[in-house]
Order: C-alpha cells, then structure tokens, then sequence
C-alpha cells in the first residue's frame, strides 16, 4: 500500500486529494496545524480513514516528526496563506508560509534516509503581469502579488533541490481552479454563494471589485489528478495545468445568474472600489499541451458545467440553511 502525506489536508485541494488516493489504495496523512478553532470541515467526511498529524511549516522540527511518522512514499505540499488580497495586508506571513515553508518540506525530505517524491503547488499567480499569451512552462514569471512573489520562491527553490540533491521534486503550476468547498472569501465561490442568496431572497446585492479580470478557471477535482499522475512519471519535471480558456469575471456572473433563471445581473452586482488589488493581473491563460502530452491529462469539467456545480451547491446549502 503506497502512502502519501498532503499538507493542507483540511483546504479545497486537500480534501479532494485526500479522496482521490483513498480511492487509488493509498494510506493518507494530512498534515494539520494546531490552532483553536476547528478546520476539518472539508475532510469530516473522511476522518476515519485518513490519519492526521500535527506539525507546521514554520516548524521545521514538527516537519520532520511528521514525515518520520508517516513514512510516506510521497508528500504533497499543498499549504500555503493563498488568498492573494491578504498576501498584502501580511505579506511576511504570506513568506513565511508560501516560500519558506516550502525550504523547510524540503530539507526534512532531503534528511529523510528513504526515497520520498515530493509534489509542490505552484501557482499561475506566478506570471502576474504575463510576458505571454497563453503562459507556458518557459514563459517568464512576473508576480503581481506578494503572495506570487512567494510562490516564486517555492517554484524554484523546488527547481533547485531537485537539482542540487537529486530528489524527484515537481511543481505543478495550476492555473484558477474552483468548486463546492472553495472559501467564501474567492471570488467565484462569493459569486456562486450570492446567487443562490439573492435566489432565496436572503441578501440584495453582490459587491465585487475588477469585473474584467480574466481567469483560466478549472475544477479542481480535476486538478488534484494531474497533481498524481507528475509523481508517477519516471522523470520529474514542472507542468502548467490549465483548461486553456479564459473568461472574466463579467462571464462567470452572468452564467451564474442565468443558472438560476436572472438574465439582467448587472441589476444585482456593485462594483466596491475598496476590494480593487493594489497591483492587479488581467489576464491568465494556461497552455495545458505539455500535461496533455507527457502526463496524459485534460480537464474533464467545463467552465459551464463548473459555474453550475456551484450553483446548485450553494443552492442547497442556502435551502438547508433556511430549513
């Protein structure tokens, strides 16, 4: 039986990543910080056949307890402060988590005296102000963000020690990807949880910031797939995994909208200049062909099919929450 380690096991990639191995065969082990309020919400449904343990990525002892416990074949390095708005009101923590973090997996790794193949999120947040159209693996990074500036620092200092030590180390540079258990604090699943209040007629209007920001967006059950199938591979190496398309968030509320049977939303959403980025990415789009290629992955979820998903998710949470 294979084992893997997930840190951020009790965040949207997390759970489904958790669920995914599970049914492949494998034994799981979520990483999971101390803190005093209650996480696991996302992984509830999974507490008894994944095994939890403590440690922190600002802790490089607790990493090493954690990987001499789990003995895994393969660690998934998932954590990281990912809300890109926050990243600069804390843009220390933010490099504390999301870049530094990422050294100390690392060299507990790296100490460890058995193989372990060694999985890192990164992040299309990376190429901010995009050099190119679409964005590739070779396309060049210009983080808009200090939260893309940190996940700079965890691509390449994965890049570096896959170099330097030999390790089997990936990094997949995942382009937007949403579902039921994204955070309410995300655009998409802010738009989606809105809907289905203003359906409901529990709340009469939807703030956003930069309706024409455009996104690759993907579902990420999708995702944690291709997330798998890099540490299967015999070499390791670095994909982009994207859908290749890109709408804007104008798009993603009018088809949420129209799911629920509203065709003039701009009657319902406001635009807040108070949630506008200090430094904002336009655009994003991913060339998935190399993935497509080598891995043998594509997307198996449209953006239309994604937009309802959510929809009637929240749809039925909302009913739930009125029953």
């Amino acid at each position: 039986m294979p084992t893997a380690l997930i840190t951020g096991i009790t965040g949207q990639d997390g759970s489904h990543l958790a669920e995914f191995l599970l049914e492949k065969g494998y034994q799981v082990y979520g990483l999971k910080r101390r803190t005093s309020v209650v996480t696991d919400a996302r992984i509830r449904h999974l507490l008894d056949d994944v095994e939890l343990v403590d440690g922190d990525l600002l802790d490089q002892l607790s990493l090493i307890k954690a990987i001499r416990q789990a003995r895994p074949d393969e660690i998934y390095n998932l954590a990281a402060m990912s809300f890109v708005p926050t990243s600069f009101t804390q843009p220390v923590l933010t490099g504390e988590y999301t870049a530094l973090g990422v050294t100390k997996l690392l060299e507990a790794v790296r100490l460890a005296d058995w193989p372990i193949r060694f999985y890192q999120a990164s992040s299309s947040e990376m190429f901010g102000k995009v050099q190119e159209v679409p964005q590739t693996e070779r396309t060049p990074f210009y983080p808009r963000s200090p939260y893309g500036a940190a996940k700079v620092y965890g691509h390449w200092i994965t890049v570096n020690y896959r170099e330097s030590y030999d390790l089997f180390a990936c990094s997949g540079i995942l382009f937007n990807h949403e579902g039921p258990r994204r955070g309410g604090e995300f655009v998409t699943r802010k738009i989606t949880q809105a809907v289905a209040r203003i359906e409901l007629g529990r709340q009469q209007e939807l703030r956003l910031g930069n309706l024409d920001s455009q996104r690759d967006w993907g579902y990420a059950g999708d995702y944690v797939r291709a997330m798998w199938l890099m540490l299967q591979q015999d070499t390791p190496d670095d994909y982009v995994i994207a859908t290749g398309e890109t709408h804007s968030v104008a798009e993603f509320c009018e088809l949420a909208f129209r799911h629920v049977g509203i065709d003039d939303w701009r009657r319902y959403v406001k635009v807040d200049e108070a949630l506008l980025r200090p430094a904002d990415v336009d655009l994003l789009v991913g060339d998935p062909s190399k993935a497509r290629r080598c891995l043998k992955w594509q997307p198996e979820v449209t953006f239309e099919g994604l937009v309802k998903l959510m929809v009637e998710a929240d749809l039925e949470l909302e009913q739930q929450a009125l029953a």
